[in-house]
């Protein structure tokens, strides 16, 4: 299956959500919620409650909060395609990660630069996602350290057909590197956020991660 681009979408308020939405409404058919308690992650974004998006859409919500099961049945309600949480936490994840798929929804867990995935080898064989998080908590931009592309073979040698999404400095030089290094979900913020042009930036991106490589 090809690579795709999810905007994500990170706001404090919901005046900044519906605008970031506003501007990515006509272009992707998958985004990238991000949802921040204050805690895991230094920023309040928008609660759980506060969150939507287009119908017809696919919804993965990224939730970077300390307290998976404070959290759990909030996210489930609103009925998000995935729900990423984040294999860090201090919490047992494999039962909120049962009840998530009990509910019919796909679960997934991200891992930060320093979490080696042998680690959570449990967690990555019971979840749909696995999400390689190379940015800053709570902020966008961060550095797309391509040192971390090697979790890719890490992660496939647990869990073969397992589907594997990018958060994390993601801009046009780096976007065919990763597709083409097994990532299948490129998450992008600031690259489509930040740019004059939204829908100029998203389009170029989706060309850059189609292109054929050249010998």
């Amino acid at each position: 299956m090809p690579a795709v681009i999810a905007p994500a979408v990170l706001a404090e308020t919901t005046d900044q959500y519906k605008e970031m939405m506003e501007k990515i409404h006509q272009l992707a058919t998958r985004v990238h919620v991000d949802i921040s308690d204050g805690e895991f992650a230094p920023t309040f974004t928008i609660s759980a409650s506060e969150a939507w998006w287009p119908q017809g859409w696919h919804a993965d919500i990224h939730a970077m909060v300390a307290r998976p099961s404070e959290y759990v049945n909030q996210l489930i309600a609103l009925k998000a395609d995935l729900i990423i949480f984040h294999a860090e936490v201090q919490e047992d994840l494999l039962p909120i990660i049962q009840k998530i798929k009990s509910a019919g929804l796909k679960a997934g867990i991200a891992l930060q630069r320093s979490t080696v995935p042998s680690t959570v080898a449990t967690l990555i064989q019971q979840v749909d996602h696995v999400m390689i998080f190379s940015g800053d908590l709570g902020h966008y931009g961060g550095t797309a350290s391509l040192m971390q592309l090697e979790k890719v073979r890490l992660i496939r040698a647990i869990r073969q057909d397992i589907e594997i999404g990018w958060d994390g400095g993601i801009n046009l030089d780096n976007a065919f590197g990763l597709a083409q290094g097994g990532v299948d979900v490129l998450n992008v913020g600031g690259a489509i956020a930040k740019s004059a042009d939204p829908a100029a930036s998203y389009n170029a991106l989706v060309a850059e991660i189609n292109k054929h490589s050249v010998i």
